[in-house]
């Protein structure tokens, strides 16, 4: 098998080389840059990397063409190739909103910029067969080529902005065309892939070993770097010598909270799929010109809302189901909470929304089947990019069970709820102290006896407005978070015009 596989790394790297030396002479004669063009780049579902996007539309304020490339899946016909500012070389150019499935779509603002053109890269999906090994090698050489092409047949970028993880074979390939273009090569250090392929391999295993030396080899090449934390900034220099400058996710601006007539259209919308959201216990006493949902209640007449008397509390959370996150501390917390109601202690209903995609939903959802709630329902939908936020900034608490693989890196779904005035009950790990400060914007719990204590403390006075949860989200709005443009003005423009001003002093053309 190692044979094979060596066989097979030795026909990508000569298509890989082919490749390169194709376009090499063409690409040369245009000179180094694109003018400020951007490329940014995840090998991932573009739907699904919120920051990514956050980068595109950042740039694209700031007057630059962005070629966003990644992961699509979509539900319907793309759309083709605008105008003459059309891909060069055939590469789809998504530059009207396509009908995309709704748990990838990026974000309409995305989609909607005559800036940021969506260039799709092919899901891989066929090559899942064979031994898993070789299913592994076959991929990561399929995408180096697949990726290396799709770059080098875009419209030349000055620079390739990339997310890493995933880094193999991102980070290579990036660099490659780099080269190709005479480009700056930025990556974006959200965690350390070696340690999330760790979580299912062990440290020692010899993929997670080649894996780990990869990403300090090429992460050294890259031109500029950012990064989530200090934490992260100074592994990256203390063990790879790595200089990077940190920038913290923050929440875009459309993560608020929600007004309380548009809470009753998004529970009115959710409750045409899902249980939990629908009106319980209807009485002949409601009038018949009021329309309701679980949580409110507008008369028709007037269109006046009101939050429904004995509504239950809505807890969410959300996950890209995976290792790092372990969803069985949280259903334990719940079974706590009902035997607390079943004890007599006044405490409300819940429903507890759990959103996202990912590898371990089903067998998640199994167990969520297996439990026998009175006083609890639980849903998992995906949410369309739109709704999220405003399901955030309609809830009355936030649950994160992210564990970071490395220790370095923060979950973004709190830095949303924070974004929305949303108080958040999150699970300990090192670093998380830069974003969660425990008593003050939320509490961190190490286990689920601790989570469903918090959750006993939190809501024994619900809905009053008073109590820690009613204290918790009015230190969040009167904190005046700094929002995802201001921070990244500050952090990460300046570095584009450092760059620019050291190329136009080495006889190079700024950007138009």
């Amino acid at each position: 098998m190692a044979a094979g596989g060596g066989a097979v790394a030795a026909i990508g790297a000569a298509l890989v080389l082919a490749a390169t030396a194709a376009l090499w002479w063409r690409r040369r004669r245009a000179g180094g840059g694109g003018e400020g063009r951007v490329c940014v780049a995840v090998l991932g579902d573009l739907g699904r990397s919120p920051r990514m996007q956050y980068h595109a539309l950042s740039l694209a304020r700031h007057g630059r063409g962005v070629s966003l490339l990644g992961y699509l899946r979509e539900s319907g016909r793309a759309g083709g190739s605008g105008g003459s500012g059309g891909a060069a070389g055939g590469v789809a150019a998504l530059t009207h909103p396509p009908s995309f499935a709704a748990e990838t779509r990026p974000h309409g603002d995305v989609l909607g910029s005559d800036r940021i053109r969506v260039v799709p890269l092919s899901d891989l999906r066929w090559l899942r067969v064979g031994p898993k090994i070789l299913q592994y090698v076959v991929k990561v050489i399929a995408q180096a080529i697949q990726l290396l092409y799709t770059m080098l047949q875009m419209e030349q970028p000055a620079y390739i902005l990339l997310q890493n993880p995933p880094g193999l074979p991102s980070i290579a390939v990036a660099w490659v065309a780099c080269l190709v273009w005479r480009s700056k090569l930025i990556i974006d250090w959200h965690n350390y892939g070696y340690t999330i392929m760790s979580l299912s391999h062990g440290r020692n295993h010899p993929l997670v070993r080649i894996a780990k030396w990869y990403e300090k080899l090429f992460g050294r090449l890259s031109d500029y770097n950012l990064c989530v934390t200090n934490a992260m900034k100074e592994d990256l220099w203390v063990n790879c010598k790595i200089k990077a400058v940190t920038l913290y996710d923050r929440p875009a601006s459309y993560f608020k909270e929600t007004p309380l007539e548009l809470q009753h259209q998004l529970y009115m919308k959710l409750a045409k799929d899902y249980e939990p959201f629908k009106a319980q216990h209807i009485t002949e006493s409601v009038s018949s010109n009021a329309e309701r949902s679980a949580f409110t209640e507008m008369d028709k007449r007037n269109g006046h809302v009101v939050k429904t008397r004995g509504r239950p509390a809505l807890l969410i959370s959300s996950t890209s189901w995976t290792e790092d996150e372990d969803f069985s501390v949280l259903l334990k917390a719940l079974e706590d909470y009902e035997q607390y109601i079943n004890e007599g202690i006044k405490l409300p209903a819940l429903v507890c929304v759990i959103t996202g995609k990912g590898p371990l939903k089903e067998y998640y959802n199994g167990l969520i089947k297996k439990l026998h709630f009175r006083h609890i329902q639980i849903c998992t939908p995906w949410l369309e990019a739109e709704d999220y936020p405003l399901l955030l900034g309609s809830a009355d608490l936030g649950v994160c069970l992210h564990k970071s693989s490395s220790g370095l890196d923060l979950p973004m779904k709190v830095v949303d709820m924070f974004g929305c005035c949303l108080p958040v009950c999150a699970i300990y790990f090192e670093c998380l102290h830069e974003l969660v400060k425990h008593d003050e914007n939320g509490l961190i719990f190490r286990d689920s006896s601790e989570l469903a204590e918090q959750l006993k403390m939190l809501f024994l006075e619900f809905p009053t407005l008073e109590g820690k949860l009613h204290n918790f989200r009015k230190n969040l709005c009167a904190s005046k978070q700094l929002r995802w443009d201001e921070s990244w003005d500050q952090t990460v423009l300046p570095l584009f015009m450092q760059s620019e001003r050291l190329f136009v002093g080495r006889g190079g053309c700024p950007k138009s």
